[in-house]
C-alpha cells in the first residue's frame, strides 16, 4: 500500500529556503508512468499545484512559482524533495505530495494519492 510521509522544518524565516522530503513507501518514485506533486493549502484559502516530476527525473512547474521552486528525486532513498527559495509569510502553509497519473498533471484533483501534508509557518 502507497504511503507518502511529508516533513520538513516547520517554522522558517522571511527569505529563506525552506526544503520538505516526501518519503515514498510502497512504491518507487522511479515506476513508470507516475507523477509526483506538490500541492500546498494557504490558511483559509484553496488548493494551489506547485510543480511535479515524472518517474524519468523530468519538472515542470507552475509559472507563479518557477522563479523560486526546485523539485528533484533521490531515487537511493526513493524520496521527493521540493525546495523553494526566498520565501514569504505568503507562502504560510500545509504542504502535500502526491501521485497522479497523467503527464506532469498541473491540477491538484488529478492526484490521487496523497500524503497527511506538513506545516511551513514562515514569520520572523
Amino acid at each position: 500500500q502507497l504511503q507518502l510521509q511529508e516533513s520538513g522544518p516547520g517554522l522558517v524565516k522571511p527569505s529563506q529556503t525552506v526544503s520538505l522530503t516526501c518519503a515514498v513507501s510502497g512504491g518507487s518514485v522511479t515506476t513508470k508512468n507516475y507523477y509526483w506533486g506538490w500541492i500546498r493549502q494557504p490558511p483559509g484559502k484553496g488548493l494551489e499545484w506547485m510543480g511535479v516530476i515524472g518517474y524519468s527525473g523530468g519538472t515542470y512547474y507552475s509559472p507563479s512559482l518557477e522563479s523560486r521552486i526546485s523539485i528533484s528525486s533521490d531515487t537511493s532513498k526513493n524520496q521527493i524533495t521540493l525546495q523553494l527559495n526566498s520565501v514569504t509569510p505568503e507562502d504560510t502553509g500545509v504542504y502535500y505530495c502526491a501521485r497522479g497519473g497523467t503527464a506532469m498533471a498541473p491540477h491538484f484533483y488529478q492526484y490521487h494519492d496523497w500524503g497527511q501534508g506538513t506545516q511551513v509557518t514562515v514569520s520572523s
